[in-house]
């Protein structure tokens, strides 16, 4: 410890360091809507042509952080890595940060702005109509912290990159299962080759036995809100920043006396969560396990199958794009466009019979188990990761 060296961010740091591009070429752009809540990296989905507009400017390796609120609480932080590429360019709402050669680590430098020592201040350097706030730059750039020297650097990042490949390896085969779950659900029920469709009649465009209902009628939404009287009870909150692309990523622990106020939709195993507000409006993951108490936002719809096995076909039903569309479109309100739990509860439905529900959720349910499992061992390494992370940045912990 006796070799690191207290310095301001700006001194071991560049703060939106320049990036030549030129005018008329493509490059790969990066929204703030890219950015998973505490993913470590981000990629290009898209290449535009760069025509001089105003906004961040990167190379791969540089880490992007979100200034602005709610996104800076909800940690959009991440480090780039582009795609046959070497720079790009995104958000107005980015800073970025690179690594100074010969006194910071690229990696090491992500986990730092990462973490409480910048994060926090930046937090409180807010300024700005309520719900437009930004972080300041001066104030942050001049933050003091302690550095230790770039081995060391070097072996802190490794120590916790180490956790965060682990849970990308786990997130991809995520992904690969519950492609599996959603083409077989495509498979069946949008395109209507569901086991025995050969021998099945058609009646009024419906499959013998199907019916157009509504959905409220094979399934319960927002159940009675989360109350309780111990106010030292423990509950597990998931709120926007616990969920990524579908997938439930963690949940932030409280007494009952100090959870937010939003904390008031209890959930149980196999229901979805589906988040209500636009942009954000989309389908979560309906959860496999639960942890002890999960409570959700009251941002979040929680739909409960009224019969077990109808489960996952609710929950990739309310997860297809027509779907997602159809909310997005109906949605009301100025500032934040928010459907109601009564228009998931009227969507109209065609609900397949009880035997062909029954043989998809004995298909399906063995791929939810092992995304369960692969969530669950995510969820333990992001817990060691984030213990770790403040004992070696503050050299509590030292490495050999």
């Amino acid at each position: 410890m006796s070799e690191w060296v207290e310095k301001q961010l700006g001194e071991m740091v560049y703060m939106n360091p320049p990036v030549e591009l030129v005018r008329g070429k493509a490059y790969p752009f990066i929204d703030i809507g890219r950015i998973e809540c505490k993913s470590k990296i981000v990629s290009n989905a898209e290449i535009i042509e760069f025509n001089g507009q105003g906004g961040s400017r990167f190379q791969t390796g540089d880490t992007v952080f979100s200034r602005i609120t709610p996104c800076l609480e909800n940690r959009k932080i991440a480090q780039v890595r582009l795609i046959n590429a070497d720079r790009g360019f995104g958000s107005t709402e980015f800073f970025v940060f690179r690594n100074k050669t010969g006194l910071t680590d690229p990696l090491f430098v992500y986990y730092l702005v990462s973490s409480d020592w910048v994060v926090l201040p930046a937090i409180n350097s807010m300024t700005g109509a309520s719900g437009r706030q930004r972080a300041d730059r001066g104030f942050v750039e001049n933050l003091k912290i302690k550095f230790p020297p770039l081995p060391t650097q070097t072996r802190i990042a490794d120590i916790l990159s180490a956790y965060d490949d682990a849970i990308e390896n786990n997130n991809r085969r995520i992904a690969l299962l519950e492609k599996a779950a959603r083409e077989l659900y495509r498979e069946w029920f949008v395109r209507f080759r569901f086991p025995g469709h050969e021998r099945t009649r058609f009646v009024n465009g419906l499959s013998e036995g199907w019916e157009v209902k509504k959905l409220k009628e094979i399934a319960k939404i927002n159940p009675p809100l989360y109350t309780t009287k111990n106010t030292n009870e423990e509950i597990n909150y998931i709120d926007i920043s616990s969920v990524n692309n579908g997938r439930f990523n963690g949940y932030t622990q409280y007494t009952a006396s100090e959870a937010p106020s939003r904390a008031r939709r209890k959930i149980e195993i196999y229901d979805t969560i589906y988040s209500t507000v636009r942009p954000s409006l989309r389908g979560y993951r309906f959860i496999v396990s639960c942890p002890l108490n999960p409570i959700a936002s009251t941002g979040f719809a929680v739909i409960r199958s009224k019969k077990q096995y109808n489960s996952a076909f609710i929950y990739f039903l309310l997860t297809e794009q027509g779907v997602i569309d159809y909310f997005s479109q109906i949605a009301t309100g100025t500032s934040y466009p928010a459907i109601s739990g009564s228009d998931i509860e009227n969507l109209k439905i065609v609900l397949p019979n009880e035997n062909t529900l029954k043989i998809y959720w004995d298909n399906v349910q063995p791929i939810l188990d092992k995304i369960d499992k692969c969530e669950s061992q995510s969820q333990n390494l992001a817990r060691q990761r984030d213990l770790l992370l403040p004992r070696l940045m503050s050299g509590k912990l030292e490495v050999g």
